[in-house]
């Protein structure tokens, strides 16, 4: 193949391309003739010129060829959906100048934001009009660490605002927040209606306000969200949230004991039913909001309170020890 019947985008890695690679990869490099064969391969970076600056190319190692790739298709979704938030912004500004039937009533019903600052700006228009609720779901996430006290104290402005103009604050946490010290400097400076209570697990990160509109974040970082407005759906996460909040234990201002059974405390059967289900660790850990080492002092103290010599005999007197038990 010459590389003028090479005839695709050289942004996409063909046959001829993936074989030169191959090719590269078992005998360590190619010639800059047998490479200008598939340009795809050294335009994705899967190619490089040799160190010896003579006239070779080298194959770059798959798996950072691949890390490269994947944050290059990734960079490309990002550009894609921004170019579509664009053109959603700029044809509804088009349709409300027409006016006419078309013109929308009002914003679109999901809007994608993109960036901390975007999303926090945007959380401080929407709660600019709101005098009613803010229902919010607090995962151990970004919470303790140096961007959650950096968020702090424009979250507190946006919340005693609220609460100030006589709305009501509900927050549900995990249980491992119930003795962060920002978590209660938070509620000993907020003053008016609002309530805190915590769970074993909760959702991810989850703002209702108003049950008129919602966010949600779009990556496990949070640095990405959708701003909802269709009612369908901004009606299901809110009565997903009150039905959480009936299974939670109260937190603030009155916190209610997380009674033991057996000598097994509350987290610890949490642990247990998540062991029960076959989970590592480290899914035990990140369902709770642990880090793995406080995850696996919690197991240890529970083998040793079940008298367990091992994993497998830990599950065993788990399931015959009862303290899982709806009744109990």
């Amino acid at each position: 193949m010459t590389a003028q019947a090479h005839d695709h985008d050289v942004d996409e890695l063909c046959q001829e391309g993936w074989d030169r690679y191959a090719l590269a990869l078992r005998r360590g490099h190619l010639t800059a003739r047998e490479a200008a064969q598939a340009p795809c391969a050294a335009a994705l970076g899967l190619l490089r010129p040799a160190a010896d600056g003579g006239d070779r190319l080298e194959p770059v190692a798959p798996d950072v060829a691949l890390h490269r790739l994947l944050r290059a298709s990734a960079d490309r979704i990002a550009g894609e959906r921004r170019r579509e938030e664009r053109l959603l912004e700029a044809f509804a500004s088009l349709a409300r100048t027409a006016g006419g039937p078309s013109a929308p009533a009002g914003p679109p019903a999901i809007t994608v934001l993109d960036g901390v600052d975007r999303i926090n700006r945007a959380l401080t228009e929407a709660m600019a009009g709101t005098g009613r609720e803010l229902l919010c779901v607090q995962p151990n996430v970004h919470y303790s660490d140096a961007r959650g006290r950096r968020a702090q104290p424009q979250a507190m402005s946006r919340d005693q605002a609220l609460l100030d103009r006589g709305g009501r604050i509900r927050t549900l946490y995990q249980h491992t927040q119930r003795h962060l010290p920002l978590v209660h400097s938070r509620y000993e400076r907020l003053s008016g209606d609002v309530e805190a209570r915590s769970l074993d697990e909760t959702t991810d990160r989850l703002i209702v306000l108003d049950r008129a509109v919602a966010f949600i974040p779009v990556d496990k970082d949070a640095t990405r969200a959708l701003e909802i407005r269709e009612p369908t759906v901004v009606g299901f996460l809110a009565t997903a949230f009150d039905r959480f909040w009936r299974l939670a234990t109260p937190m603030y201002p009155v916190a209610a004991p997380q009674p033991s059974v057996n000598g097994v405390t509350a987290r610890q059967r949490a642990i247990a039913a998540l062991l029960i289900e076959g989970h590592t660790d480290a899914v035990v850990a990140d369902r709770l909001g642990l880090n793995v080492r406080t995850a696996r002092e919690h197991i240890a103290k529970l083998a040793a309170t079940l008298g367990s010599g091992s994993r497998a005999q830990l599950g065993y007197l788990i399931a015959r020890s009862g303290i899982l038990d709806r009744e109990e």
